[in-house]
């Protein structure tokens, strides 16, 4: 196939594959030029009208691992700049959460939703209410869209994940580009996709199973719940997990196994630690000690960080991957963190 061929098909198909090595010889000219997006803050018209109406995927064809290390260099440097946002929680669970959410609307049965079309900036995806604050986390990582306008929101989105998991003292996230931007607002998935934080074992196992996880990989995941803490005003949930709420650590899983109650308070349903009234745990969470399958996987991960920190890895790849297909030539990237580089 010529490169103009291949370019066309990039143009028309309906669904992304990372292009093969076809699009880096189109002779673009990526070079000092933007890519044009309605739907981006402040977009600058591209300088090259074709540019403009090919996909992102032809761009990022002709990006290295060093263009995607500046873009997640400056993602961490912004996140650590805002280290005491969040009464000290900084942005780490902030983003996670978004990375988490934009891919957590996957569905197996009916290869639909996840990361892939970075559509949680259109309705009803946007008002469910399990998204409730993440306006802040897109709105962080909106200036990155103009920075380098070849990334697309999916993959932005996803990449702040790894960002903060990484920056946070976890595990290396294994990550990779494809996903397009999407307008067709018929691909947006409906509200009651992502977990319910109110229900049981059951219904968690069902969620997760919708998306293609077995019980183990299900319990590696929540384990992000280490991050972060929970608002009133987004959740209706109050406070954090643990302590280190910016600290990557299976402390989630120590904690879990230890003594807990159900808070006395005018909010919903939520249990406190039996030690200071300090903490707290979802009810999805507390069915991760009642259940005994997931049982095993809690004790497991709270005797053996390595073991943790291998599993929700893979897992969280898995997460952020679902619904975007990908062909044998894009490989993996792995970032260092701003430590490793010094910076």
């Amino acid at each position: 196939m010529s490169s103009s061929s291949a370019l066309r098909v990039a143009v028309t198909s309906s669904k992304f594959t990372f292009p093969s090595s076809a699009f880096v010889a189109t002779g673009l000219g990526l070079a000092g030029l933007y890519y044009y997006n309605q739907e981006r803050p402040n977009p600058t018209p591209s300088l090259n009208p074709l540019l403009a109406a090919a996909p992102l995927a032809a761009v990022v064809a002709g990006k290295s691992q060093a263009d995607f290390q500046s873009v997640y260099n400056a993602i961490a440097l912004k996140v650590q700049d805002q280290d005491d946002a969040d009464n000290g929680a900084g942005r780490y669970g902030l983003l996670t959460r978004l990375a988490w959410h934009a891919s957590g609307t996957f569905d197996k049965k009916k290869q639909a939703g996840g990361s892939y079309g970075g559509t949680m900036l259109y309705a009803p995806e946007s008002t469910d209410p399990g998204n409730a604050g993440l306006e802040v986390a897109r709105d962080f990582l909106a200036e990155f869209l103009v920075e380098y306008p070849w990334m697309s929101r999916g993959d932005l989105w996803t990449l702040g994940g790894v960002v903060a998991v990484q920056e946070a003292g976890g595990p290396k996230i294994n990550w990779r580009p494809g996903r397009q931007d999407i307008s067709d607002k018929s691909k947006v998935p409906e509200n009651g996709n992502l977990p319910d934080a109110s229900k049981d074992g059951k219904y968690v196992r069902g969620v997760f199973t919708r998306m293609g996880f077995n019980d183990r990989e299900t319990v590696a995941l929540i384990g992000a719940h280490c991050l972060g803490r929970c608002h009133t005003y987004n959740s209706g949930y109050d406070g954090p997990w643990g302590p280190s709420f910016n600290m990557f650590t299976n402390d989630f899983y120590v904690r879990l196994l230890q003594g807990w109650h159900v808070r006395k308070w005018d909010g919903p349903k939520q249990y406190e630690d039996d030690e200071t009234n300090s903490f707290m745990m979802l009810p999805t969470d507390m069915a991760m000690k009642e259940d005994s399958h997931f049982l095993k996987y809690v004790k497991m991960y709270a005797e053996d960080q390595d073991l943790f920190f291998n599993d929700f890895s893979a897992a969280f790849t898995k997460l952020l991957e679902n619904g975007t297909q990908f062909t044998t030539d894009n490989k993996h990237l792995v970032f260092q963190t701003l430590d490793e580089q010094d910076i």
